[in-house]
């Protein structure tokens, strides 16, 4: 099964960055700050979460987007990945705009924007406000499609 996991507020506590900014969590163009990814903290399961899913025998994609105007943003992500994923995510990031564009079967995202409600496969809405809440329920959510 092809799974692709986003990175902000799914695999990434994009708030943790913030909080050691000392800034408001609605800051405005957050996203824009030099560096600020680099900072951010996995989720709670997150990093088990994935690599559960790459021992199950998933094809495991990160999926994100990357601020037009944070140049920084983009080789943040592909660090943060290399820091906590290593090798088992290597080469396996993807950033686009455009999520909808991708082949798969599942996207876990906290978002319906940059084309993730379009996805053409099963949208695993990630967070608060989604169909699972934590990356246990994912795991289960996972487990009942497969």
């Amino acid at each position: 099964m092809r799974i692709y996991v986003d990175m902000d507020n799914v695999l990434v506590d994009f708030r943790s960055a913030l909080r050691k900014r000392g800034l408001a969590e609605n800051t405005p163009d957050a996203d824009d700050i030099d560096g600020i990814f680099a900072e951010m903290e996995p989720m709670p399961g997150a990093i088990e979460a994935y690599r559960q899913m790459v021992a199950d025998g998933h094809d495991v994609f990160i999926l994100s987007t990357a601020p037009w105007d944070n140049p920084s943003a983009w080789s943040d992500k592909l660090q943060w990945v290399k820091k906590y994923l290593g090798d088992v995510a290597k080469k396996r990031l993807i950033l686009s705009h455009h999520k909808y564009l991708l082949r798969g079967d599942i996207l876990i995202d906290d978002r319906r924007k940059r084309g993730a409600g379009a996805f053409h496969g099963k949208h695993i809405h990630f967070g608060p406000a989604g169909d699972c809440i934590d990356w246990a329920a994912v795991l289960k959510e996972i487990d009942e499609v497969t």
